[in-house]
């Protein structure tokens, strides 16, 4: 039997009894990946133009859509047990996933190394001051160490983990806030009534940046949820998704609110977007072990569900062929995530924001077309592992998915400063009318041609899609 290169254990779909998380664990992994020490800069910059009530508005509402947009794509781990890079080879073709898979997964170890530099940094300034012991790099090495072995251990440590972080991380930071409005007031600022008197930025202009911010994410987001526990047989979208939708609503919108306005009140307070580094300047004793808490579950919860595991199911994904494991794509995402040396990107993280935000977004108009409007959710899950399926296309890249992510990313690109208003929409106009006037001409597609069967769909009808891990040959069930 020839060696399926389409196959490994780690991106088969996730079976029903495999599926862990629930509503609130899942709400507390997104806890966790809302708080980095970055997102404050997002609400410091945007202070001095504007009021505080502006800036919440400009980071809820950019937020809000990213969560409407992540539910959505959420549904495709929720529906077929799916990772995001096993998802693409539809819209992509077999071969051409890995050109915008692997461009998240990269994207994915960068962001793990920028997130684990801010952490090394707090670390090391905390217990500089406290032992005289000064080394950014040895803590970087350590706290990368930790993370990676904890991602390792799998979801359900993840899960666990996100159970004592998400609390902890809301405690440490309504303390935080209160530490920088009481600075604020002894300035002589009431942040609640403070109005900006620059014009360094706009109202429009923090809005679309935040929007970038978890652009990856949104489409991603089926690397989690297809480990929440979901009621098969359920006809209803929002029945089924609830444990998905709620927290993706609630938690990614109000969270990354509420840290944007700490680093808003720190630049009135302290004249320094990071409060961190503000609080450090005057701690001392159990002060700095509550900062030295903060940072560490903060970086740590973001970087686990985020981070590592996006990146380590594209590379993954690529190295099937080579049957690579999960374990090995964390540790590659956490060594490509070093070598670039991410303190010099952390720089320029709005133009580099900018730049993976606007080509990605082309990516996510692209998914939701491909999945609700050509497929209507309905997916041959099985060809997707079969290396002469029909999703190998024209010798496994599909020419109408990379068209449209070139002209979509490229329009994205070009109208920066509208970014994901832009590259969204044009990625997917350009996908539908690729694919509907040309590609699905050239390429049957069985779920379409079946007239949209319900053969097609999983957690819906009570489905299990079940790949075999050895060989070509691919079949479904159904679990009792």
């Amino acid at each position: 039997m020839q060696k399926n290169k389409l196959v490994s254990k780690d991106i088969i779909p996730v079976q029903g009894k495999d599926r862990v998380i629930t509503g609130i664990g899942f709400f507390n992994i997104w806890v966790g990946m809302a708080v980095i020490i970055a997102t404050f800069m997002i609400g410091g910059n945007g202070i001095d133009s504007m009021s505080l009530w502006e800036v919440a508005g400009a980071i809820f509402i950019a937020n809000l859509v990213i969560a409407l947009i992540g539910s959505l794509s959420g549904d495709i781990g929720i529906e077929h047990g799916l990772s995001f890079a096993a998802y693409l080879r539809a819209p992509f073709g077999t071969a051409g996933v890995h050109l915008p898979a692997v461009s998240r997964g990269i994207v994915a170890a960068i962001w793990f190394g920028i997130q684990t530099y801010l952490g090394a940094l707090a670390i090391n300034t905390l217990v500089a001051k406290m032992t005289g012991f000064d080394s950014w790099f040895i803590w970087y090495v350590l706290f990368a160490a930790v993370q990676i072995i904890n991602t390792a251990m799998g979801i359900k440590a993840i899960d666990r983990f996100a159970v004592i972080a998400a609390p902890s991380i809301i405690v440490i930071s309504f303390w935080i806030l209160f530490k920088m409005t009481g600075m604020a007031e002894a300035k002589g600022i009431n942040v609640l009534t403070y109005e900006g008197t620059a014009n360094t930025t706009s109202w429009f202009l923090i809005m679309v940046a935040n929007m970038g911010f978890w652009s990856a994410l949104a489409i991603d987001i089926p690397n989690i949820t297809r480990y929440i526990k979901a009621p098969k047989g359920e006809k209803s979208w929002m029945k089924r998704n609830w444990s998905s939708f709620w927290p993706h609503v609630t938690a990614l919108p109000f969270v990354q609110t509420f840290m944007g306005i700490i680093g808003a009140v720190s630049i009135l307070g302290a004249g320094n977007w990071n409060p961190i580094e503000v609080i450090q300047g005057t701690a001392s004793g159990w002060t700095y072990v509550i900062l030295l808490l903060m940072v560490i579950l903060a970086q740590w919860s973001t970087n686990t569900a985020a981070n590592l595991i996006p990146a380590a199911l594209t590379f993954v994904n690529a190295g099937a062929g080579i049957r690579m494991s999960m374990v090995t794509g964390i540790v590659l995402a956490g060594v490509i995530g070093t070598i670039v040396q991410p303190w010099a990107i952390l720089n320029e993280l709005f133009t580099y924001l900018g730049y993976y935000g606007a080509i990605l977004s082309a990516v996510a108009g692209i998914i939701v077309c491909d999945y609700y409007v050509i497929r209507k959710r309905r997916l041959n899950v099985k060809d997707l592992f079969r290396e002469e399926g029909q999703f190998k296309y024209d010798g496994g890249w599909n020419l109408a998915g990379l068209i449209a992510w070139v002209i979509g990313g490229g329009m994205a690109l070009y109208f920066m400063e509208y970014m994901y208003l832009v590259g969204f929409p044009v990625g997917f106009i350009a996908y539908y009318a690729l694919m509907k006037g040309w590609y699905l001409n050239k390429h049957k597609q069985a779920e379409v041609e079946s007239n949209y069967s319900d053969e097609y769909l999983g957690t819906t009808v009570g489905r299990d899609w079940v790949i075999p891990l050895e060989g070509d040959s691919v079949h479904t069930g159904k679990t009792a």
